[in-house]
């Protein structure tokens, strides 16, 4: 019989995600606005600058994933990289957002990139780690579905704190917004340290029996990270899956902003938005867990997808009656949106441990930094096709407290940025989802 996983275990490990979804939700939602609407960065350029941030991110996940096998093969833990990347954290988090008032774009662009670059890194240094150990917290299908349940509940609440909280934050000065954005990064700084820190200690220790991985180096391991992809079916199938969804997702949560100031005419309405989108959410997450235990963890995936999908796309009449209605299609927005981030997290592990049975042990790092990867992929993305978007239709970049009208057309890029485009990615998700092949009697196989 497996053993049950403790209380303790499953609190510590989901604290984590106050982190991660506190640093994955308000850079998105927050970044390319504060470049195009507070430093007067381009819109292209301020997607081109983000995503490049987030290139490096995606080169160095999988060094980092070979680095904790590493760590984990000589010290028997995880732990090291993790406290790095919670102590490292928030002091570059706060940087990025400490541009001096009147720094010409360039010279605040340039300031914002290399600092979020820095912020990025030690993000991986915690999150590859992160996203290795439930294989190893927990041993069997339902105990892992039951502890990355309640990381994604704890996910949900970061996403709400952080999503209305930041903004509400930085809005407390709308007279100096520059004071606002470092008010807002201090804030937030701390708390994603501090539940990134709480959560390093539940890494297990004194772990023996891990052969140790080749000695370490960039080629090296992205070719092991190749080789899990072309080894592991499913793998590929839920990475892929999960990659365009984060383009959708990061699309959508960049465009909010956007869409509150320009579409809805109203600054808090990016407060309303993010209560509508994660107040389902935080309800129904428990919930999809009892669905995949009932049809699956794949197929509850696949109606989430589905279900978010067709909300997105519901939001199109946008272009035609901007209003509050908007809040009820980006509610069911949240309730998929729950299941598409709880059930392949959960689907995630099942891969590595059925890895480690076709292969042997050793590559639950380098399945966490390719999963990273392909993650912040996702979400680069998704401000990159943003930008994009807001450049065709031709947005206009401010500074300070600078007022500018945008075009109707600009107004409608931003409308599409909500709601055509992701529904569309979402679509295309689907095609890999439908060729995942794992089930949970594979998983469980002996």
């Amino acid at each position: 019989m497996p053993t049950a996983l403790s209380r303790p275990t499953v609190v510590r490990y989901a604290i984590g995600s106050l982190g991660t979804g506190g640093f994955s939700t308000l850079p998105g939602l927050v970044l390319v606005f504060y470049l195009t609407d507070t430093l007067g960065v381009a819109a292209l350029a301020a997607g081109i600058l983000v995503t490049a941030a987030k290139v490096w991110d995606v080169i160095i996940d999988p060094l980092i994933g070979g680095f904790s096998d590493r760590g984990l093969a000589m010290h028997g833990s995880r732990r090291r990289l993790m406290v790095l990347g919670a102590i490292g954290l928030p002091l570059f988090f706060i940087l990025t957002f400490a541009v001096p008032a009147g720094t010409s774009p360039l010279a605040a662009g340039m300031w914002v990139f290399v600092a979020f670059l820095l912020t990025a890194t030690a993000f991986s240094l915690f999150q590859v780690p992160y996203i290795a150990l439930p294989a190893e917290l927990a041993s069997d299908y339902d105990q892992r579905t039951r502890l990355l349940t309640w990381r994604v509940v704890v996910l949900t609440l970061a996403i709400l704190l952080f999503g209305a909280g930041g903004p509400a934050l930085r809005d407390a000065f709308p007279q100096n917004p520059y004071l606002g954005y470092l008010l807002m990064a201090v804030a937030a700084g701390v708390v994603i340290g501090i539940g990134m820190l709480i959560s390093s200690f539940v890494a297990p220790t004194g772990v023996t029996g891990m052969p140790e991985p080749p000695r370490i180096s960039l080629a090296a391991h992205y070719a092991q990270g190749f080789r899990a992809l072309r080894g592991s079916q499913p793998f590929r199938a839920l990475l892929l899956a999960f990659l365009l969804q984060a383009i959708a997702t990061g699309e959508m949560l960049a465009s909010a902003n956007y869409v509150a100031k320009h579409v809805l005419h109203s600054n808090d309405a990016v407060t309303f938005l993010f209560v509508a989108l994660i107040g389902p959410a935080l309800l129904v997450t428990p919930l999809w867990g009892v669905l995949a235990r009932r049809i699956g963890k794949e197929r509850g995936f696949l109606a989430a997808s589905i279900l978010f999908g067709v909300a997105a796309l519901s939001m199109l009449m946008l272009l035609w009656m901007p209003g509050p209605w908007v809040y009820l299609p980006v509610a069911l927005c949240g309730v998929g949106y729950a299941g598409m981030q709880s059930l392949p997290m959960a689907m995630l592990p099942d891969v590595i441990s059925h890895d480690a049975r076709t292969h042997g042990p050793g590559r639950a790092g380098i399945f966490g930094g390719m999963w990273t990867a392909g993650e912040t992929t996702g979400m680069a993305l998704g401000a990159t096709v943003l930008s994009i978007v807001l450049a065709a239709t031709g947005y206009l970049a401010s500074t300070g407290t600078q007022n500018v009208t945008q075009s109707p057309l600009a107004v409608s890029g931003i409308a599409l940025s909500f709601s055509l485009v992701p529904a569309v990615l979402i679509a295309i998700s689907l095609v890999p989802l439908l060729r995942y092949r794992l089930r949970k009697e594979d998983v469980d196989a002996d």
